[in-house]
C-alpha cells in the first residue's frame, strides 16, 4: 500500500478582502474538507497562512484557492511535510495578517520595496554588488540561520521596526534588501523603510524558502527557522550549523522555549545542556 506524502504549504497575498467573515468560513470548509491542519489569517488586507495535508490533499486545497480571482496569481510555496507540522487547524480573522500596527499609510499595495527575484540576489552575490541584506524576522529566528553579511536588527516582533530605525539610519542611502521567511513580512517592512526616507529599497521574491529552494545550501547560513513542530528545516547542500548554545556556547539548532510560563524564553539549547528534561533560562526562572 501506498503511503501518503505529506506537504506544507506557505502562501500570502495583500489584497482587499471584503467579507473576511465569509471568505474565513469558505477557506476554513475547503481545508476541513482536504483534511488539513495548520494556520491561516485573513484581513480586510489579504490572506496569510502556513497548511500541512498529504501531497494530494494540499494541491487540491491550493487548487481551489487558486481558483479565486483575487488569489489566482498568489506563489504559494511548497516543502516535506512531517505529518505532525501543526496539531489542529486554526482559521482566524485579524485587523492584519502581520501584526505590525503600521500606520494605514504603510500600505504593500499601493507602495513597497520592488521585488527581487532569487535569480537576481545570486546575481548580485556573483557580481560582489553594494547593497546590504537587513532581516526582517525576530532575532531568535536570526540565531539560527541567515543570509551571509545581513543585518540583524534585534526584533522581538514586527511592531519594533519603529524602534529600530535608529540601528538601520546609515543605510538610508544604500541599497537596502529586505528578507523573510516567505515574503508576507518583507511586504510592510520594506514599505515602512520608503515611508521613513530610505531610498532604494527591494525584497527578496518568495523569501528565504524560495531561495533555499533554488539555491540549497548557498549564501544562506544554518537553517531555516519555522513557525510549526519543525522548528527549522533546510533544503540540503553543503551547510554548516550556524546556531549556539544559550549555555555553553556549542554548535545547535534544537530550539526549547524557558519551563518558567511566566517567562517563555524562546532559544536554542544544545543535547548536552537539555537532554530530556525541562529547561530554564536561568536561575531565577
Amino acid at each position: 500500500m501506498q503511503v501518503a506524502t505529506p506537504q506544507i504549504l506557505l502562501f500570502y497575498k495583500y489584497v482587499r478582502v471584503e467579507d473576511t467573515t465569509a471568505f474565513s468560513a469558505w477557506i476554513k470548509e475547503s481545508a476541513l474538507k482536504h483534511g488539513l491542519v495548520g494556520r491561516i489569517l485573513i484581513a480586510e488586507e489579504g490572506l496569510n497562512g502556513t497548511v500541512e495535508g498529504t501531497t494530494e490533499d494540499t494541491e487540491a486545497f491550493a487548487e481551489e484557492l487558486l481558483e479565486d480571482s483575487r488569489f489566482s496569481d498568489m506563489s504559494i510555496k511548497k516543502s516535506k511535510g512531517t505529518g505532525d507540522a501543526f496539531p489542529k487547524l486554526s482559521v482566524k480573522v485579524r485587523e492584519e495578517i502581520v501584526g505590525t500596527r503600521f500606520p494605514k499609510s504603510v500600505d504593500p499595495t499601493k507602495r513597497t520595496g520592488k521585488h527581487l527575484p532569487s535569480e537576481e540576489l545570486k546575481k548580485w552575490y556573483k557580481e560582489g554588488k553594494d547593497f546590504v541584506i537587513v532581516d526582517m524576522r525576530n532575532d531568535y529566528e536570526y540565531q539560527s540561520g541567515h543570509f551571509k553579511g545581513s543585518v540583524n536588527p534585534g526584533l522581538e516582533n514586527s511592531r519594533d521596526l519603529p524602534d529600530a530605525l535608529p540601528k538601520l539610519e546609515a543605510l538610508k542611502d544604500k541599497t537596502v534588501l529586505t528578507v523573510c521567511t516567505g515574503g508576507v513580512r518583507c511586504e510592510k517592512m520594506s514599505a515602512f523603510l520608503l515611508e521613513n526616507g530610505f531610498d532604494d529599497v527591494y525584497q527578496l521574491e518568495d523569501g528565504m524558502h524560495g531561495y533555499m529552494e533554488k539555491y540549497p545550501g548557498e549564501d544562506f547560513l544554518g537553517s531555516l527557522y519555522t513557525f510549526d513542530q519543525r522548528k527549522v528545516m533546510d533544503f540540503g547542500g553543503d551547510r554548516e550549523v550556524i546556531g549556539r548554545c544559550y549555555f555553553c556556547n556549542m554548535a545547535a539548532e534544537k530550539y526549547v522555549n524557558c519551563a518558567n510560563n511566566f517567562c517563555h524564553l524562546h532559544f536554542i539549547v544544545c543535547e548536552g545542556c537539555s537532554g530530556n528534561r525541562s529547561v530554564f533560562c536561568s536561575k531565577d526562572c
